[in-house]
């Protein structure tokens, strides 16, 4: 099963043996057994590439799934074997380590001082893929929209900001309205990290009868500050990531926008951790 998961990541043999430190013909033959043992085949393979036929896209998938929850099992024995209550694995976006992260942290340090938390900094489609294939016990991503095996609650609601360099001529007291920016590059979140959100930064600009110029996209908040902080162009954040940033940008609220950008807790309802039933809990 892992071989065939290194090859379908790779979908090249020789890339996806050295992966695994054997041979390519020793991957081969192993993937030629495993077709025999199921009697199913799972690769397409041609001179000029390899591909996962429709069983092997579902085999892989499930296959993923099953190796790394083996190894939560695995770590999570171990843990509770030295005292501790397991680990809970938490996916998120960066404006999520703005309050939600850190205060929940602390609320679980407080509650379950002895349950280890893992964390990791993910874009929302990322996170989806990790939580389906148990590398995540929940994720922390600004959709609303998540697939049908996956549980949801919204946890935080933002307001969005401008982020402008310190010295641009319009700041918060001389702002009036969106318009005035119709003619600046923009450097955005890319659809990449959320369709949904970047959909939902479009209506914004819709609504002010004007088409952004789009310069840069990134799925980073600190190379968009970076950016504007160096005169390539202005940007629309969630106002959440304007606290703590030390840079010379300044933000315009724009809460007076109908739109606003919603932090959603995402867990995979086939997900057997009890550590994360007690995250659940102070949610």
């Amino acid at each position: 099963m892992k071989y065939l998961v290194a090859l379908g990541q790779e979908l090249h043999f020789a890339r996806a043996a050295d992966k695994l430190f054997i041979t390519q013909p020793a991957l081969s033959r192993q993937i030629q057994q495993l077709e025999e043992e199921i009697g199913v085949k799972l690769v397409e393979r041609t001179k000029r590439k390899v591909a996962l036929t429709t069983a092997g896209a579902y085999f892989f998938d499930e296959a993923t799934y099953v190796i790394n929850h083996l190894e939560q099992v695995v770590q999570s024995t171990q843990r509770k074997a030295a005292g501790e209550e397991g680990e809970i694995r938490v996916g998120f976006v960066g404006s999520a380590m703005q309050n939600v992260i850190p205060d929940m942290l602390v609320r679980l340090n407080k509650e379950y001082p002895r349950l280890h938390t893992s964390l990791e900094e993910l874009s929302n489609v990322e996170q989806l893929r990790a939580l389906a294939h148990d590398r995540l016990d929940i994720g922390f991503l600004r959709m609303q929209h998540v697939p049908g095996d996956f549980e949801k609650k919204m946890v935080f609601e933002d307001s969005f900001s401008l982020v402008v360099p310190k010295d641009h001529k319009i700041n918060a007291k001389s702002f009036t309205d969106l318009r005035q920016f119709s003619n600046e590059p923009f450097i955005l979140f890319s659809s990449e990290y959320s369709q949904e959100y970047f959909d939902n930064i479009m209506s914004i600009f819709t609504d002010h009868d004007f088409e952004p110029h789009v310069s840069h996209r990134s799925v980073h908040a600190n190379t968009i500050f970076r950016l504007v902080e160096k005169h390539l162009g202005v940007s629309i954040i969630p106002s959440a990531l304007a606290k703590g940033v030390n840079l010379d940008v300044t933000f315009i609220p724009l809460d007076q926008l109908p739109q606003r950008t919603r932090l959603t807790a995402v867990w995979n309802a086939r997900n057997r951790n009890n550590a994360l039933e007690k995250m659940l809990a102070l949610l």
